[in-house]
């Protein structure tokens, strides 16, 4: 049957590729057939070959993950996103090189061998050269977003998938990485893609505009667009400039706007094309790009736009008594009395050299946690380097944490690799989901954190001076009972725990809304009405701090006239009913007998927390949770 499907499917390749007329099916479609023509005489594939793909070599894979670093840091929340969007079952989430070689791969677990069997692994290379006609080759190829849908495909093993693919470019106009969303179910018609497609462009071009943010971060920075309420949104104009006023790079949204080509403005006076003179344009220039003013361009266009001024004063590093006493960084809002008791807390020790584990669920803020620990350290000034163990495949972590000596395995680089241990020299090595670390590398470790040096794969052995802050929403002893995660590595890695609360523990959930709104907007004001802050207060926020950025971002991209209403909310937001409570009159005898069990037991131990927790048959996690939740504040024993 098999053997009858791939012969079909090849028959149908070769008639259309014959010139001969074809009404219907995927050959009717131009660009399938165009490419189609591609694979048989330009690649000179066989379509009823079933031959899994090419997979590159371990050392090749590294040396493209490391050249796209950047890239893969700022997509790997937005594929995330983008999967929980899909409501995750039957997709997989990729980013491949501008070669098509697959870096990424966001799935559930569960689907992953589906996919893997589909060849969706990681290092394979997807080019249209290699596979034929499919989303990411074919993108790469036509540099446009498209979906290839099942017997689109080229090659006859492939018709099982349909691929939604987007090219992601750099600031200069160069193909950087596709990100494409892949399913293998067979129930997928090509109209259902439609919105797929939408999905994974949009998020093409957030990784786009955030990589070209990040690229020019020390230059001057002009975003403009035809609407006002439009700067900031991903199809804004972005326009890069030195101190001296010549343009560096634009994006191609910056090029519509404008009616220009790339060579017609790169390296010329940024004046030459607006209708005002340099020292006008950078009085307009705010740190923080607030609100956006009219600017005219020399043609009689009319923009609005904002200036981001080059930050040129470093930020003071705050003495260590001024921290402890009211903490304010930046990135992270701690207004809950607890989290900024805990923050105090873990800036001493780290402060010491000890190590911080940080316990939450998926989605709290541990990582920003983390980072703001580092900043307000005394090495701030050096690197915060972020390991997830979770997000990288077993095979690679290894050499990413370690790092290798050129020529120590096949297809490493000559000059070989320093991994987030060196990288981390002199400041933070943050080793998110440390629970999922294989066991093997747990006891190299280990080994690192006690002798405080790294021996990279096939080197010797090297001096590093790194604190390590590791986080994980797993249950680590319970993981030590099973075995499945060293003891004494847990003991090394826990010198203090500190238990973030749930995003509907806080008991600053307002501030931190207005918070993250604010960081979402740009600079741009957006009021929330009352109905929606009760609303969104209200949420359960399953997601934690995570869904609520992801749903203010896309409130902040939609929001009209600078106001947030009620309707404007998901329907699963606005559905939640926001409760009314009766002064001195109890709704919840449940958590109130809770927090009574709760004080009685602290009483009896003389609030010692462990033999509470005991007591309780709890863990300690679980108890400075619950005492968050019910606002009991903490003694000495």
């Amino acid at each position: 049957m098999h053997d009858n499907h791939l012969s079909r499917h090849a028959q149908q390749v070769l008639t259309v590729s014959q010139g001969k007329p074809h009404l219907h099916g995927p050959g009717a479609d131009p660009s399938i057939a165009r490419s189609w023509l591609r694979c048989l005489e330009d690649y000179h594939l066989d379509p009823a070959l079933s031959i899994a793909p090419t997979v590159l070599e371990h050392g090749r894979v590294l040396e493209s993950r490391e050249r796209l670093q950047q890239v893969l840091q700022i997509a790997g929340n937005e594929m995330s996103s983008l999967h929980q969007q899909l409501s995750g079952a039957g997709h997989a989430v990729l980013l491949t090189d501008a070669r098509g070689v697959i870096l990424n791969c966001v799935t559930a677990p569960a689907e992953r061998k589906i996919f893997e069997r589909a060849g969706l692994w990681l290092g394979a290379d997807w080019s249209e050269a290699c596979e034929g006609t499919n989303g990411i080759g074919t993108c790469l190829v036509e540099r446009q977003a498209l979906t290839i849908h099942q017997d689109e495909h080229f090659r006859g093993r492939h018709t099982g998938l349909t691929c939604s693919a987007s090219p992601v470019f750099d600031p200069h106009g160069e193909l950087l990485a596709v990100l494409d969303v892949s399913s293998a179910r067979h129930d997928v018609s090509r109209q259902s893609q439609f919105h797929t497609m939408a999905l994974v462009n949009l998020s093409a071009k957030m990784i786009e505009s955030c990589y070209f943010l990040r690229c020019f971060d020390n230059q001057w920075l002009l975003r403009f667009h035809l609407q006002a309420e439009s700067v900031g949104l991903f199809s804004e104009g972005l326009l890069a400039f030195d101190g001296e006023g010549r343009i560096s790079a634009v994006n191609q949204s910056a090029l519509n706007l404008l009616g220009h080509i790339r060579g017609g403005l790169l390296g010329k006076p940024v004046e030459a094309f607006f209708d005002c003179s340099l020292d006008e344009l950078l009085g307009r220039a705010s740190a923080n790009a607030s609100a956006s003013w009219p600017l005219r361009t020399r043609d009689g266009r009319h923009l609005f736009a904002v200036l981001r001024g080059e930050s040129r004063k470093p930020a003071p590093i705050m003495p260590l008594a001024k921290i402890i006493e009211a903490p304010r960084l930046s990135g992270i809002c701690l207004g809950d009395a607890a989290l900024q008791a805990d923050f105090r807390k873990a800036l001493r020790v780290f402060e010491r050299d000890v190590p911080l584990l940080i316990n939450g669920e998926t989605g709290s803020g541990k990582e920003a946690f983390a980072k703001a620990v580092h900043q307000a350290s005394q090495r701030s000034d050096k690197a915060f380097v972020a390991l997830n163990c979770a997000a990288i495949p077993e095979s690679l972590i290894e050499s990413e944490l370690f790092g290798y000596r050129g020529g120590s395995f096949t297809g490493a680089r000559k000059d070989g690799m320093r991994g987030k241990l060196q990288q981390a020299d002199g400041g933070t090595l943050f080793l998110d989901e440390i629970g999922d670390m294989p066991l093997a590398l747990q006891t190299r470790l280990l080994r690192v954190l006690e002798d405080r040096q790294v021996v990279p794969i096939g080197g010797e052995p090297e001096s590093v001076n790194v604190r390590i802050i590791s986080a994980t929403h797993r249950n680590l002893l319970a993981r030590v009972e099973d075995g499945s995660f060293r003891e004494d590595l847990y003991y090394r890695l826990n010198g203090l725990e500190v238990a973030l609360p749930a995003l509907r523990e806080r008991s600053d959930k307002s501030q931190l809304l207005d918070f993250l709104l604010a960081e979402e907007a740009g600079g741009e004001t957006i009021l929330i009405e009352e109905p929606a802050r009760q609303a969104l207060l209200a949420f359960n926020w399953p997601g934690n701090v995570r869904q609520l950025r992801n749903v203010l971002r896309t409130l902040a991209a939609l929001c009209d006239e600078g106001r947030i209403g009620l309707e404007d909310l998901p329907v699963m937001i606005r559905q939640v009913r926001v409760a009314v409570l009766q002064p001195d009159v109890s709704e919840h005898p449940l958590e109130d007998a809770e927090r009574v069990a709760l004080l009685k037991t602290l009483e009896q131990t003389r609030w010692h927390m462990t033999h509470t927790a005991e007591q309780l048959g709890v863990s300690r996690n679980t108890l400075y949770r619950k005492l968050r939740k019910h606002g009991i504040e903490r003694r000495v024993s």
